[in-house]
């Protein structure tokens, strides 16, 4: 008499059957008349129909059992069939903008349908909008990144430098931080430009947010390029030594700073960090005469002014991106992640170029850093250890290095696990299987192996470049010279 699966050997075994199906698919298929060739004769639509059936069929298999199929999961199958199967670019150029504005249309209606979708098996629930707001901050990091990573082949251990760096200029300068005591004992320093709902007798400098965002991106930007200009001259291991360095300084300063280099200045209050940072909002002018938001942490929508301004952000983000990496300093960048030595004899300029690249991902972390502190409320020393520069390169690398787009999908999807996924489905398996795991405590370890994974099975990532691609799947080796010329 065999004995009955457990669900996680019941899981196992649908994976393992599926992958063994798509494996030999065509051997399968052609059992039924359709061979690769046939296949690919088909039109376009028609291929992608009958793939999306395929997927249909497999997630009714996989889902199913484990959380049903409801009206939320028929509609979001729905609309997966309605993007993806048209040949919506025969539209021309409007066509073009189909695909990306019904992402953005359900990007910006999210926090109004989340807490109606359906349950993922394993993972849980779908992310609510705190969540989701986190997920955005990661995403944004995560395309930063890519810029120095994936476009100019630039191995950077320390990103989450910049990112702690974003985050304390801004706490403290909307923060009571500076303000300091005089012999009455009132603040010795009190500066307010733009700063809402700011307690005026608790002194310190209170500047917007919303320009401290643009300040954080610019000083970050200009303390990568001071920090790259001595290092960026070395290559591959050597080069990721010294940002492995350098992103173990700023956590050891920020923990330090409540007495810098034993002058007495108290910059970053050391281990207990910056708290009470000023809320972020258009003010009381503003919101009466053009209704704009007064303040987002005292409104009754605040997690969704959060996520539509992380929207926005990480909107700005990938426009930048993709603007950088089809111009003439993208092309650069690319040409040095593939022939350093080759770039350099086209008369591609190595310092000036490298050095863009690392301070414009340094921009782009230090206003995520920013950002994080306002939703946070602060800045602490303790957000920005070495783990959290190799899990934002995960993300890159799990996306796929170069791919703005793999990225957002890597960096969203490793979010979410970080932020909620593994603790339901650490619940999920001592439910169902009777254990007690603490599964986010091996967190880490956990994306070791989901590193692993990807490098053995799929090295170029989830959504990959085309290059990178075309790279492992046909080869760069050439024909010596020494073998082309006695042939």
């Amino acid at each position: 008499m065999s004995e009955p699966l457990y669900p996680g050997a019941r899981l196992r075994d649908t994976l393992r059957d599926s992958w063994r199906i798509w494996r030999h698919r065509w051997a399968i298929l052609g059992a039924f008349g359709l061979t690769e060739e046939r296949f690919h004769a088909w039109p376009l639509p028609a291929q992608r129909a009958f793939i999306a059936a395929c997927v249909g069929a497999v997630l009714l298999v996989i889902v199913g059992p484990f959380s049903g199929v409801d009206l939320s999961a028929l509609i979001t199958f729905a609309i997966f069939v309605a993007l993806y199967v048209p040949s919506w670019k025969r539209l021309g150029r409007a066509g073009r903008w189909v695909i990306p504005g019904a992402f953005l249309a359900l990007a910006a209606t999210f926090p109004y349908y989340t807490d109606t979708m359906f349950t993922i098996p394993v993972l849980g629930a779908f992310p609510d909008t705190h969540t989701g707001v986190v997920m955005l901050i990661f995403v944004m990091m995560g395309v930063g990144l890519n810029v120095v990573v994936g476009y100019a082949g630039l191995l950077d251990l320390g990103y989450v430098a910049f990112y702690a760096i974003g985050a304390y200029t801004a706490a403290t300068l909307a923060s009571t931080q500076f303000a300091g005591q005089n012999a009455q004992g009132g603040p010795t320093l009190s500066f307010i430009f733009g700063g809402i709902d700011v307690d005026k007798s608790l002194g310190g400098i209170h500047i917007s947010v919303w320009l401290l965002l643009v300040v954080a991106g610019l000083f970050t930007a200009v303390l990568g390029m001071i920090i790259g200009l001595p290092t960026l001259r070395l290559r591959g291991d050597y080069l990721a030594i010294v940002t492995l360095g350098f992103g173990e300084i700023l956590p050891q300063v920020a923990r330090k700073g409540d007495n810098l280099f034993n002058t007495g200045v108290n910059v970053t209050n050391g281990p207990q960090g910056v708290t009470s940072m000023d809320a972020i909002g258009f003010g009381s002018t503003l919101h009466k005469y053009l209704g704009l938001p007064e303040n987002f942490e005292s409104a009754a929508n605040s997690d969704r002014l959060f996520f539509w301004t992380a929207i926005l952000l990480v909107l700005f983000t990938i426009f930048c991106s993709l603007r950088l990496r089809d111009s003439r300093l993208g092309r650069a960048w690319i040409a040095i992640r593939e022939d350093e030595t080759a770039a350099a004899a086209m008369g591609v300029p190595l310092m000036r170029t490298k050095t863009l690249a690392y301070a414009i991902g340094a921009f782009f972390g230090g206003v995520a850093g920013a950002y994080f502190a306002e939703v946070t409320t602060g800045a602490n020393p303790d957000s920005f250890s070495f783990n959290f520069s190799v899990f934002v390169l995960v993300m890159v690398i799990l996306g796929g290095m170069g791919n703005v787009w793999g990225v957002l999908v890597g960096a969203a999807f490793l979010a979410y696990l970080d932020q909620a996924g593994l603790a339901n489905t650490g619940a999920w398996l001592n439910n169902h299987l009777g254990i007690a795991i603490d599964v986010p405590k091996y967190e880490f370890g956990i994306y070791g192996v989901i590193l692993l994974l990807v490098m053995l099975f799929r090295p170029h990532g989830l959504i990959p470049e085309a290059r990178h691609r075309l790279e492992f799947e046909q080869g760069v080796a050439d024909e010596p010279l020494y073998d082309a010329t006695t042939t």
